[in-house]
């Protein structure tokens, strides 16, 4: 049913209230067990791997954009609340440029073990706190065949506004979950039958050119938060530290573009592919 919103404090809309207070959403997000999708790529994505929403929140003009979407929930009884751009924006404190939110279920997060059962190539964040940066890594590892993602306890949540619009939806292509306790999780690798690669600047380190010369079947690459990179407890667990060779006096890059160039030169022969 298509439901006009003319009050921002309306409490049928409370799920939308406040998307800039992130204290809030922390507090909001685990109790009632959703998460926020924008724009109509990643409403799509979410919908095609199989979440459930709750509710929609669009401009006018996307009833039409999105008349496939609007008619399902009609028929499965799920409230489509519509209202001028104002009101949006009063009610979620930013401006909404793609027209479309949707409240959804947020999944149950599967097993470590079960991801990496068929996996070959699985990424580790460890500890990365901001969210454009967890939503960019997950875009380089859709698009370069990474495996399974595991996000440490305290890494940000994948499953955030900012980092699903920055990941393009990806986020729900790539299989992911939390790890913990870490580092001790590093054994849980290590006996599935990964190598576990930490990439960090440390004494050491091995050149990234020599492990993707001869790289292991089963590999797990850790990454590291932004200021202070990995702890030294991780360094210490791993298999094999590794970096990638820097020029023109730059001695590190951004963890999103590092995690896109380590898998891209890690990944098994078959997934090469023309850019």
């Amino acid at each position: 049913m298509v439901t006009p919103i003319e009050d921002p404090q309306d409490p049928r809309i409370q799920d939308y209230v406040g998307l800039t207070d992130v204290a809030l959403r922390r507090r909001l997000e685990p109790e009632r067990g959703l998460y926020l999708a924008e724009s109509e790529k990643v409403i799509r994505r979410a919908l095609a791997a199989g979440h459930r929403p709750r509710s929609y929140l669009m401009a006018r003009r996307w009833l039409t954009d999105l008349g496939d979407l609007v008619q399902q929930a009609e028929r499965d009884g799920i409230p489509v609340y519509v209202g001028e751009r104002d009101v949006i924006e009063a009610m979620t404190g930013f401006h909404l440029h793609r027209g479309a939110l949707a409240s959804m279920q947020r999944p149950q997060p599967p097993n470590p073990v079960e991801l990496l059962q068929d996996a070959r190539r699985v990424m580790v964040l460890e500890d990365i706190v901001d969210h454009t940066n967890v939503g960019a890594v997950f875009r380089s590892a859709a698009a370069l065949g990474v495996d399974a993602v595991l996000v440490t306890p305290r890494c940000a949540d994948p499953l955030y506004r900012r980092s699903v619009r920055v990941s393009m939806g990806t986020v729900f292509q790539v299989p992911w979950t939390r790890i913990d306790p870490w580092p001790a999780g590093v054994n849980l690798l290590r006996d599935n039958g990964f190598v576990v690669a930490a990439l960090a600047l440390a004494d050491g380190a091995v050149s990234l050119d020599d492990l993707a010369a001869d790289p292991p079947d089963r590999l797990a690459l850790v990454l590291g938060t932004e200021g202070d990179g990995l702890s030294a407890r991780t360094l210490d667990s791993a298999d094999v530290v590794v970096q990638i060779p820097m020029s023109g006096g730059v001695d590190s890059l951004n963890v999103a573009a590092a995690s896109a160039v380590a898998m891209w030169a890690l990944a098994p022969a078959r997934r090469r592919v023309p850019y």
